[in-house]
């Protein structure tokens, strides 16, 4: 079962869901400005702006999000203070990522990576499994790694990818993926258990956790 909540009757975003007494998304946004991100645009659904203004903090921009996460994405980038500075693309479901991840991600892209993911090793054993359901194989998992966010980029860079990118195309999964189908590499930097992504109901229970003890 996918993480959701209904309001009035109607379904709520998963970025409204409450975690510690608070919306993820206002976990997540605090969270970056905590880590000295200068500049927060945050894509939201149209019928709850009202609700999102309501709740994150002076400042912060919001735009209409897409049908997808890819549409989303462009529109917040299309909205972006103007600049040279690099830009980081986060997901609210991710509401405890620590600051010292913002700071591996900006320190990498300082030092010339135009592409930056957070990442962790793949610990469970990961195998292949047919139609069926039956177990056809194992994966090495050596090279495998889980990646998070905030994925960080040359601004350049990653609005020269989301240019290429044409509605109908081939759908991404995240940021990285649109660079590298441009043709860029993505470099890593460890990422933190603490920035686990929370989509089922199961996660609730482990985010409520870092959020005390912080």
């Amino acid at each position: 079962m996918r993480l959701g909540a209904v309001r009035a009757g109607r379904p709520v975003p998963k970025a409204l869901v409450e975690v510690d007494g608070r919306p993820m998304v206002v976990h997540a946004v605090e969270g970056l400005l905590a880590s000295g991100v200068d500049d927060v645009v945050v894509a939201v659904p149209r019928e709850h702006r009202e609700e999102f203004a309501a709740l994150l903090p002076a400042g912060v921009t919001l735009v209409v999000g897409g049908d997808t996460r890819t549409a989303s994405v462009r529109n917040a980038l299309a909205h972006c203070a103007d600049g040279d500075g690099p830009v980081l693309v986060h997901d609210a479901a991710r509401p405890f990522t620590p600051p010292a991840v913002v700071h591996r991600v900006l320190a990498a892209l300082a030092a010339g990576a135009r592409a930056v993911v957070p990442v962790l090793p793949v610990v469970d054993t990961t195998v292949v499994v047919d139609a069926d359901g039956r177990v056809t194989g194992e994966v090495a998992r050596a090279a495998l790694r889980r990646v998070q966010t905030p994925q960080g980029f040359d601004r350049g860079t990653l609005l020269a990818a989301y240019a290429r990118v044409t509605d109908g195309g081939p759908g991404f999964t995240d940021d990285a993926s649109v660079v590298r189908a441009a043709g860029v590499p993505v470099h890593t930097v460890a990422g933190d258990e603490l920035a686990a992504k929370i989509t089922v109901p199961h996660d609730l229970q482990r985010g409520v956790a870092p959020a005390v003890q912080a």
